[in-house]
């Protein structure tokens, strides 16, 4: 064989022996060695598979080669919660892991069952929290001693008619957020793409900026609007509720958060309403404006000589 391909007998050892091991060739045993060739169809079969299976393996390397220089993978940049335990926990965890400021976007439906509150979760000394609240949603119970919890504990808060997303954001570095915003307890994400979570604190302060602020400090010192009271406490009392009025507020929401009640609101108003000559609380509102009445604590005193001898 050698003598006809022209080769030496150790070169044409070497080819017989690659052509059995490529399925090609067959050694018929016997004391002299022979070689017949292999049937074409499943010998190339064979042939083929092999080389399929060692594609596939290189493929395999490749894959995994792409994922080490590749950077971060999706997965460490987003984080996805389903289980109705787990948002409550992520996000008592990622509270107390901030040290700088914690932004927050705050609309109905809201998630009750299980939650955290901020109460027993141990926040950083310093810790900036600003809050906007959609205003339709502010009336139940536990929306109001959530936001009354944030601001006594130095927390900002400003209500808008309108919210786009429920969010949170914690030292601008995560953002939670529900993944359906009609159904936030079907489950929440939480994004930590420094892109993503810049253009979200981007579009907490555009809301930020357009909200009114808002204080919700219980006044326990004011009076309340009885007879005999004296007349400066009760106009100030009054350019209060107009302020919380001019933010969509309702009556039984300004009397829990003043502590009074609900027919003491109203009858603040009213009283308002008979001296600005107006007769719905949108007209009260905006002429309440025009006069100055909603300005801050610093021109309070002129706002309640101006309620009292007008």
């Amino acid at each position: 064989m050698a003598s006809a391909a022209g080769v030496s007998p150790a070169e044409a050892e070497r080819a017989l022996r690659l052509l059995v091991d490529s399925a090609l060739a067959l050694r018929i045993g016997g004391a002299v060695p022979r070689w017949a060739a292999a049937p074409p169809r499943p010998s190339l079969g064979a042939l083929l598979a092999r080389r399929r299976a060692e594609l596939a393996r290189v493929e395999d390397l490749v894959d995994r080669m792409l994922e080490e220089h590749a950077g971060p993978r999706a997965t460490d940049m987003v984080e996805v919660l389903t289980s109705a335990d787990e948002v409550p926990a992520r996000y008592a965890q990622l509270l107390s892991e901030s040290s700088s400021e914690v932004l927050h976007l705050a609309k109905p439906p809201y998630v009750t069952a299980g939650s955290a509150s901020d109460e027993a979760v141990g926040v950083a000394s310093g810790l900036r929290m600003r809050s906007v609240y959609e205003t339709e949603g502010f009336t139940d119970a536990v929306s109001l001693e959530t936001a009354l919890r944030g601001t006594g504990q130095g927390g900002e808060l400003r209500l808008t008619s309108q919210i786009p997303v429920k969010l949170v954001i914690f030292d601008r570095a995560a953002a939670l957020l529900p993944i359906w915003a009609d159904r936030p307890s079907s489950g929440s994400l939480v994004v930590h793409a420094p892109a993503l979570v810049t253009a979200l604190a981007a579009l907490f302060e555009s809301v930020w900026d357009r909200a009114e602020p808002v204080s919700l400090t219980r006044r326990h010192d004011l009076p309340d609007g009885e007879d005999g009271l004296p007349t400066s406490g009760r106009d100030l009392r009054t350019r209060e509720i107009l302020r919380m009025l001019a933010v969509g507020m309702k009556d039984e929401t300004i009397a829990r958060v003043l502590n009074i009640s609900r027919r003491t609101v109203q009858q603040h108003i009213s009283d308002a309403g008979s001296l600005l000559g107006a007769r719905t609380r949108f007209q009260i509102a905006v002429l309440a404006a025009k006069r100055g009445w909603l300005s801050g604590p610093g021109v309070a005193r002129t706002a309640g000589t101006e309620l009292g001898d007008t």
